[in-house]
Order: structure tokens, then sequence, then C-alpha cells
């Protein structure tokens, strides 16, 4: 872990909330914008309603993941990422604790306007948000602790971020409460195939933490994937979900989209940089850089792939 001595209160709770990882919390979001704009669907409140939200849930995440994984004791001194606080001492765990139930509660609270907005359909998807992030390192059963955790990211952070922050628009226009079936009826296949690229760019950043982590993850029993599959097929994993964020944009040009769409091609020479550190590295002074330009590579991508949907 890095240096905690002479850390202010308040730059404790900045680490604890993690800053550079809230991109993959605002990118499918953006992303979603972008296609309900080029849609006819876009709606200010709902968007930054969304967004608000998914900034609420990664921070509560964080919390979360912050907390269990000291008590759990899978923070140790041999770990080489950004300082936890829990573990490290800056705040006390039942403080942590707290700060978690009282984001996650902000951000079920700003669902409400989501509910009215979306339907029973958001009451489901805010909730199962909510319980995964906390489940994720806590509980019982963690499921990060079992391979799982690079599949809740793609899941939460990718697919249900993307075509709920499309949704929630989409639904803004129409007279009454949607039907808990209505995002069936409202969300295109379009956003689907649009949220793979967040998808797999915020799963790139689970894969980097991971690979950065194996060792000790391994030693505390914390069964990550990377755990299960070691460094090659991690990397392979890595190399796949990063690919499959330029085939996307090529799909959608092809489809018809548009020129337009091929803009998150310019931010190719940044991924294969950072392709070539995950390849060949495996401690965090190489690492936690890669770590940060993964965030930003994540949310430059879905920025232009959001213009160019947007656009098209």
């Amino acid at each position: 872990m890095t240096e905690t001595a002479d850390v202010s209160r308040t730059r404790a709770w900045v680490m604890a909330a993690r800053p550079q990882t809230l991109p993959a919390g605002a990118a499918p979001v953006v992303v979603g914008t972008g296609l309900a704009y080029g849609a006819g669907e876009f709606a200010a409140l709902p968007a930054l309603a969304a967004l608000v939200g998914a900034l609420l849930l990664q921070v509560g995440t964080n919390f979360a993941n912050d907390y269990y994984d000291a008590v759990r004791g899978a923070d140790t001194e041999e770990r080489e990422g950004f300082t936890r606080v829990t573990a490290g001492g800056l705040i006390a765990p039942p403080s942590v604790k707290r700060a978690m139930y009282a984001t996650f509660a902000a951000a079920i609270l700003l669902g409400t306007y989501l509910v009215w907005v979306g339907g029973p359909a958001i009451v489901v998807v805010g909730l199962a948000s909510v319980a995964a992030g906390i489940a994720y390192t806590g509980g019982p059963a963690p499921y990060g602790y079992r391979g799982l955790g690079d599949v809740f990211v793609f899941v939460f952070f990718g697919l249900v971020a993307v075509t709920g922050t499309y949704y929630v628009q989409a639904a803004a226009d129409l007279a009454g409460i949607p039907a808990l079936t209505a995002p069936l009826d409202l969300v295109p296949l379009a956003a689907v195939v649009a949220a793979l690229p967040a998808a797999g760019l915020s799963t790139c950043i689970l894969v980097v933490n991971n690979i950065r982590d194996r060792e000790t993850d391994a030693k505390a029993g914390k069964r990550t994937l990377a755990v299960l599959l070691g460094y090659r097929w991690s990397r392979v994993e890595f190399l796949l979900l990063l690919g499959m964020a330029y085939v996307v944009p090529v799909v959608f040009t092809l489809t018809g989209s548009g020129p337009a769409t091929l803009l998150p091609l310019a931010t190719a020479p940044l991924a294969v940089r950072l392709l070539r550190t995950v390849a060949t590295e495996t401690g965090g002074a190489a690492l936690n850089p890669a770590l940060e330009t993964t965030g930003k590579l994540l949310f430059a991508h879905s920025a232009l792939f959001a213009v160019g949907l947007a656009v098209a």
C-alpha cells in the first residue's frame, strides 16, 4: 500500500470515493444520452438524474469494496494498489460502512424521480444495482470473491447503465406511468449493442486492478477471475474486451449509422499503449497508472461514441 501518514480527513474521504473510477459511472450514461439524442428521445432532466444516480452507485460500491475487503482481510500491507482508507486506518470501519449506506440511500432517493419517469422497471433495476454493489464484496457469499466481479461490471456498468439511460429518456414523453415491460418496447437492439464498448472498457478497469492484485488476492482467499484464469488468460480477456470496443463502432458505421460513429477509433493509439503495459507488467508501479489510463480511455471512447451516435 502507499504511504498513509499525514493524510487529512477530507483527503481520506476523496481517496475512499476513488475518483479515478468515476468514468466507469459516467461513461455509459454519456453513451446512452448520445444514442437518445440521435433517436430524437433526449430528455435533459432524466439524463442528469441518471448521471448523478450512476455516480452515486459507483461511489457507494467503492465504499463497500473498501470496507468489506478490509474486514475480510483481503487488503494487506503487500497490496500494491492505491491506499484503502479502512485497511490503512485513515477512517474507522463503522464510518466507511455508514457512508456506504448513506450513498446508496441517496441513490435510491434520487431514483424515486426516475421511477416516476420510468415506472416499476426502474425499481427493479435500481434495487438490483444497489444489492449488486453491496454483494460484490459484502454479505455471506460475495460474488467478487468467486470470479464474478467482471460479469457484474459488464452488466451493471455497461449494459444496464446505457440501456437504462436511454430508456428513462424515451419514457419521459409517455403519458402516465410506464408498465413493467415498457423497456422491451422502448429500448431498441441498437442500444444494447451500443452498450458493449462501455461495458467492455469498464470491465477492463477491473481486469487491470485484478491482474495487479492477483498474488495478494490469492493469498487472502479472494478468488477473482484473474486468480482463477492466471496472468495469460486474464490478458486475453483484456484484449478481447478492448477489441470489442473498437469493433462495435465499425459495425454501426457498416449498418448505416454513418462515418461519425467511427470517432472512437481516434483513441486506438492510447489503447495500444495500454495493451502493451497490461501484456507485460504485473506490479503496481506500472499498473496503477495503467488503471487511471483505462478510466481515461473509457471516458474518451464513450464521449466520442456518444457524439457519433448523436449525429448519426
